[in-house]
């Protein structure tokens, strides 16, 4: 039997979704440019779109791969487990960059920022306020998760629903409260050096909330479909770790900006 598997290795089959995200990817870029340059805002939205459809197909096939044609054995999952750990790691170092920006300019402020950290013209956030709900929030989230978590390692179908559904609830409440307090804000991001590395670090974490959170949304789509069990389900696992990623990165911004940056 020429045709019969005979490892336990998955050699992908050739897809038209890598090259068709990339250059969905590059519409958006040029896209977002031109509207900033000319307020012509259709090709950053045609790029978006683009971009929508072509995740959704390549997580389409994915699944498929996953549940139907049975190519995610252990031996695969180990090797997810691999990618996912190298691909936290890389967004641990995405994160330092904004750090290393908001120490090097808040632990040795110089004449341009009035040698004071935080600048005396900056009216900066009550960190008991918003900032606090929402550390309370993802707190509370990283504890459903895992709740969810346990209870598919149970077999326990219904908790794990359950926990999944406050996660992304959990989720959708920290982005509105983010908003929120942006609209609020008495500075922007171009006026000044502090609003430039705040919006930074806390806009691209709330970006990862965002993503998250949607991770964590097509995991409960798929969950009430019966795609995972206790013993088969990466695509679940590896939206948790993503999440209890972007908890870990909060707490360090809360302390870091809110907290010690006030």
């Amino acid at each position: 039997m020429s045709s019969e598997k005979k490892h336990d290795y998955h050699l992908v089959d050739p897809s038209p979704w890598p090259i068709y995200v990339s250059f969905s990817c590059l519409v958006l870029a040029l896209g977002s440019v031109y509207y900033l340059h000319t307020d012509v805002s259709w090709g950053m939205y045609l790029g978006f779109a683009l971009l929508i459809y072509g995740a959704y197909m390549w997580f389409r096939d994915v699944v498929i791969e996953a549940e139907h044609k049975g190519h995610h054995t252990p031996v695969v999952q180990i090797h997810h487990r691999y990618g996912m750990t190298l691909f936290i790691a890389s967004e641990v170092m995405f994160f330092v960059a904004w750090f290393w920006a908001y120490f090097d300019v808040s632990l040795f402020p110089n004449e341009f920022v009035g040698n004071v950290w935080p600048p005396k013209d900056i009216e900066t956030f009550d960190p008991w306020d918003i900032p606090l709900i929402n550390t309370l929030i993802l707190l509370l989230s990283g504890t459903t998760v895992t709740w969810s978590h346990h209870a598919l390692l149970e077999d326990d179908r219904k908790s794990f629903i359950q926990g999944l559904w406050l996660t992304v609830i959990l989720g959708f409440c920290f982005t509105l409260l983010q908003i929120y307090e942006y609209q609020h804000a008495s500075f922007s991001f171009a006026d000044h050096i502090y609003g430039s590395v705040f919006y930074m670090a806390t806009g691209f974490h709330g970006f990862h909330v965002l993503v998250g959170t949607i991770f964590l949304a097509v995991c409960l789509f798929r969950g009430k479909r019966g795609h995972f069990n206790k013993d088969h389900h990466f695509g679940f696992e590896a939206a948790a770790w993503y999440w209890h990623f972007v908890d870990v990165v909060w707490l360090f911004l809360f302390a870091a900006i809110y907290i010690w940056g006030s």
